[in-house]
């Protein structure tokens, strides 16, 4: 059985010239590495760039706050409460698994400077414990409606210590609501990271003005 999670690639490369990019994006709970495939075309990316994009799929396990429903997920949810208590040790698992997929990029020929992990809900939190711990510095970290769930249990990296953070959260959202979103920008803005924060006045969700963002925001962390 392999060692790496199954996962949906796919590529933009017009200029058909070696890939030596990276994104690595984590669905939220419940979902599928197809749940992000659609947005690749709608990015906007420049056409000089050569980008593989690497969307995992959770393994199946049960979640709590869904009655121990076998689902896919990162890891499992005991509350839904604003504090949140999640299993740590299964977020630190998929942590793991993420840095699997990160090794394979680098033996591909992507320097680990050229690789942004990126995460929605759950794959965010799982997102955040990745890159902000990650012994080599990393292109960028991007999360979605989500919130971070490991402050006290991440080893923060010093190579990653001024890595640019994209965070975004929908105003509207009843299921992880927008000031969990804010909680980590002010968290990490206080530990001197340079964060990026917006908001959309949308649900728990993606919103075509944020996709032209984030495109933005890859085509500058990525160049």
């Amino acid at each position: 059985m392999s060692k790496y999670l199954d996962a949906v690639i796919v590529e933009h490369n017009p200029s058909q010239k070696p890939i030596d990019r990276s994104v690595i994006w984590l669905h939220g709970l419940g979902a599928s590495g197809h749940d992000f495939e659609p947005i690749v075309p709608q990015l906007g990316l420049a056409d000089d760039m050569a980008v593989r994009f690497i969307f995992p799929h959770a393994p199946n396990i049960p979640v709590t706050i869904n009655g121990g429903m076998v689902m896919p997920a990162w890891y499992d949810i005991l509350e839904m409460s604003l504090e949140r208590k999640v299993d740590s040790a299964q977020i630190e698992a998929s942590s793991q698994k993420i840095h699997d997929l990160i090794s394979r990029e680098i033996e591909r020929g992507v320097a680990p400077e050229h690789i942004v992990i990126a995460g929605f809900s759950q794959g965010g939190a799982v997102a955040y414990h990745v890159a902000l711990g990650y012994p080599q510095r990393l292109a960028g970290l991007m999360t979605l409606s989500t919130y971070l769930a490991t402050n006290d249990d991440i080893d923060y990296s010093a190579a990653n210590k001024d890595i640019p953070i994209l965070i975004e959260h929908g105003t509207h959202d009843p299921v992880v609501p927008a000031v969990l979103g804010q909680q980590a920008q002010q968290l990490l803005s206080a530990k001197g990271y340079p964060v990026e924060y917006n908001t959309y006045p949308m649900a728990h969700q993606v919103c075509m003005p944020q996709i032209e963002n984030i495109g933005k925001w890859l085509n500058t962390v990525l160049h």
